[in-house]
């Protein structure tokens, strides 16, 4: 049962991109007291669009949401490859590749989904914009926090839900590299105008190691574009300095075919350029003392799973529902994590398992992939049984608990 008769607990969100709105919504509901701390300016808005499937889908119905993420829904019907030299190879749909169901999953704008959960708090919860944690203090009867602003507040329990590289896992379980594995892949994303008469649809070129996507939801306005490529070893030199960054990709993408020339062109000046390694978090616990993490800070599975986002969902329903209905959080904690665990490593492994058929490592791989694209039949018959298959079992691998129905 929720325990309505004590005060309501005092809970510090870090992060208010996904995770962290998701869970400060259902705690509002059961009653606790939150406060959402965010180093930006304002919740993100734009972004490219992302999936909400299977247990995320319910966990966001129950939420409310679901007729505005429907309305929100820019529904693409179409994934077409092209080879080395930009002649087109084939089609498929993109539930081919992802195992999602047509009509079903959602696919929303991240910033979309990132105002639908923001908006409905606003005067509810609130949120400390422009400001992050400096220090925690655990003293075990409460977090004694400390903010870049200087701002001195203590809560019961802190969250983090501060992303890939989260702060306040570095401040509590120390720096990232014991638990940040690392794929083999590098990539940048960015907007230029959608000048290719694209709409509701990607277009991706291959050579191995190497992927090139152009990704329109409307035929006006701007698109996203994205260049891939692998690397043996993260450049960590490049993080910190943007034209090291530019010129890094710029060199992976020399040849004058296609439209690799204006993707790098729009690359270097786009004022939006999203630079990163395609990584996992992988951690023994997710909880230490007071202090917990949810979404991808706790589990990130990878832009290349499709799943982030959906598996932030689904741990801030658990997380919350764990927290409503145990008195002791360490109880809590560790109900969140044997319900979470198995879900999260199940959507991680989507990203790992196999070769993968939108950045083929060999030229075996790319060539293999092309027949079979080549052959609409055999193509649809080889992507069903393989990552459609296992994408669809792990994206409604776990059934939402019942927790006590909030206010």
């Amino acid at each position: 049962m929720v325990h309505t008769s004590r005060p309501a607990r005092r809970v510090l969100i870090s992060g208010a991109s996904i995770a962290g709105p998701a869970l400060a919504h259902w705690l509002d509901r059961y009653g606790f007291e939150v406060t959402v701390v965010e180093k930006a300016a304002a919740v993100r808005g734009g972004g490219y669009a992302i999936d909400v499937r299977g247990t995320a889908r319910e966990a966001v119905d129950r939420m409310g949401l679901l007729p505005a993420l429907t309305k929100a829904h820019v529904d693409s019907q179409r994934i077409t490859f092209v080879d080395a030299a930009g002649e087109t190879v084939g089609s498929l749909q993109p539930e081919q590749l992802t195992g999602g169901e047509a009509g079903v999953d959602l696919e929303v704008r991240r910033g979309d989904l990132a105002d639908a959960l923001y908006s409905p708090l606003r005067e509810r919860v609130e949120f400390l914009f422009e400001d992050s944690i400096a220090t925690l203090d655990d003293t075990g009867d409460a977090v004694h926090v400390v903010f870049d602003s200087g701002l001195r507040r203590t809560f019961d329990l802190v969250v983090g839900a501060d992303g890939l590289h989260s702060n306040t896992r570095r401040l509590v379980f120390g720096p990232e590299e014991p638990f940040h594995r690392y794929l083999g892949h590098v990539f940048a994303g960015f907007t230029l105008p959608n000048e290719f008469g694209l709409a509701h649809e990607a277009v991706i070129w291959n050579e191995p190691g190497r992927s090139a996507v152009l990704y329109a939801h409307e035929p006006a306005g701007r698109l996203h574009g994205f260049l891939t490529f692998t690397r043996d070893v993260p450049p960590f030199d490049a993080f910190r300095d943007p034209r090291a960054q530019r010129d890094l990709v710029a060199t992976r993408f020399p040849e004058r075919v296609w439209h690799l020339p204006r993707l790098v062109e729009g690359m270097r000046e786009a004022d939006d350029l999203f630079f990163d390694i395609v990584s996992q978090i992988h951690m023994r616990a997710w909880s230490h003392g007071r202090v917990v993490l949810a979404g991808d800070a706790a589990h990130a599975t990878s832009f290349i799973s499709g799943q982030g986002s959906s598996v932030a969902l689904v741990g801030a329903y658990v997380l919350a529902g764990e927290l409503a209905t145990h008195a002791d959080h360490t109880e809590a904690f560790a109900a969140y994590e044997r319900r979470m665990r198995p879900f999260a490593e199940r959507n991680q492994a989507l990203a790992t398992s196999g070769g993968s058929a939108v950045t083929p490592a060999t030229r075996r791989e790319l060539e293999a992939r092309n027949a079979l694209l080549r052959d609409p039949e055999a193509a649809a018959r080889a992507m069903v049984t393989t990552s459609a298959r296992e994408g669809r079992a792990a994206h409604s691998s776990l059934e939402l608990p019942d927790y006590p129905r909030p206010a």
